[in-house]
């Protein structure tokens, strides 16, 4: 039975939920699932914004019928070629055979790529263009990278809709709410966390080119987002927008410490329970810690995104790195971490090196700032150990306070 939502008199909510998928791009957990959106606008001509995942096919194909009440597709609009949002676009071709793919260029090559059957029936559309539906005209926007180098985001310059493709995305399923001001509470707090998780996991690499994005959308004038997963954005826009403005410009949400720790058998663990424990008798607010041998990097990456300090922690293990630090580290790398100030905890009981190889492992980030020397922990905590790290503590505890004066 078809599940559908009107989010205008013209436009339709054709999305649905995934509860059953685990990993999203087999990499990153959805313990509360996520959604693939689509959307139908029924004017002179009807137009299928994007497509879902195989894994929902039944459900969205049962929607977009419903939504079309009996009349016929004639375009379907590709923002991102991705599978999640075009592995059903083959079917639906055959369904509707009269409708036409609008795309980018280099959509069509992913789209043929990925064993879609669209020769015949794809217009290309690029930055600038324009197609007009009846009432409704749509303004294409290049978004190259934002995640991948196909993308296009679509304006609605009738209603002022925004088709974001992936970008301003969330993971989690919509669980009856499609707007962001349906959210209230504890529940606000966890889309944003989710939304944060989705952008520095997801599309974080890739910072300039949302930057560029988003000087394109400042001159629009947006009453409602769109994008391919999550929420509907139609009140508290520019307080998102805000968001991504310092997610995608790497600058920290607040002032406070992510504490990345691996630990073999306690033993750094406990010297970086002894700083968090100082940070916060020193009245830093906000500290994060993680054992990184238990929590996925997904969720570490989006605290280090929120927090302007980190402190990576790791025991030396074959002479390098300790694995799930290491992992932690090429992470950050991949996504371009920047203007954080770091600091950092070895342990070794004959040969400490996991401290200098974390600092050149980093060297290629921008704007890293090291607070103090590295701190080695010969096996466990002593006095003199314990006494650098309540040190270290404080010189967090000035450098935050004399940020926050600034």
């Amino acid at each position: 039975m078809y599940n559908i939502r009107k989010i205008d008199d013209d436009l339709t909510f054709v999305g649905v939920n995934d509860r059953r998928l685990t990993l999203f791009e087999n990499v990153h957990p959805l313990p509360e699932g996520v959604s693939y959106n689509s959307y139908l606008l029924k004017d002179e001509k009807t137009v299928l914004f994007d497509t879902v995942d195989w894994s929902c096919g039944r459900q969205f194909f049962e929607n977009v019928e419903a939504a079309l009440d009996g009349r016929d597709l004639d375009f379907v609009v590709v923002h991102h070629a991705e599978p999640d949002h075009a592995a059903t676009l083959d079917e639906i071709l055959m369904r509707y055979p009269n409708a036409r793919v609008l795309c980018s260029a280099k959509a069509k090559t992913f789209l043929e790529q990925f064993g879609h059957h669209i020769a015949d029936r794809v217009d290309t559309v690029k930055n600038g263009d324009t197609v007009s539906f009846g009432k409704h005209e749509l303004t294409f926007i290049g978004a190259p990278m934002v995640h991948w180098p196909e993308v296009l985001v679509s304006f609605d310059t009738t209603t002022g809709t925004l088709f974001s493709a992936d970008a301003f995305g969330s993971f989690k399923t919509l669980d009856g709410v499609l707007f962001e001001d349906e959210i209230n509470g504890a529940e606000e707090i966890a889309w944003l966390n989710e939304a944060r998780r989705y952008y520095t996991n997801i599309v974080g690499k890739y910072g300039k080119n949302v930057q560029m994005l988003l000087k394109k959308a400042s001159g629009l004038d947006i009453k409602m987002i769109c994008p391919l997963h999550g929420v509907i954005w139609r009140q508290d826009i520019d307080r998102f927008i805000e968001k991504y403005d310092l997610w995608s410009r790497y600058e920290p949400e607040h002032l406070g410490v992510v504490i990345a720790c691996g630990s073999m058998y306690g033993n750094t663990e406990q010297a970086a329970d002894i700083l968090a424990n100082a940070l916060v008798q020193r009245g830093v607010k906000r500290v994060r810690f993680f054992d990184v041998s238990k929590t996925h990097p997904s969720y570490v990456i989006a605290s280090i995104f929120r927090y302007s300090h980190l402190v990576v922690a790791s025991p030396t293990y074959n002479l390098g790195i300790y694995p799930t630090v290491h992992n932690l580290i090429d992470d950050m790398k991949n996504l371009h971490i920047q203007n954080r100030t770091i600091s950092i905890i070895e342990n070794g009981s004959w040969a400490p090196k996991s401290g200098s190889l974390i600092a050149k492992e980093l060297e290629g980030l921008d704007n890293i700032t090291y607070l103090g020397d590295p701190i080695t922990v010969k096996s466990s905590v002593n006095d003199e150990t314990r006494e650098s790290l309540i040190a270290l503590a404080q010189a967090i505890a000035d450098d935050i306070y004399a940020k926050k004066n600034k």
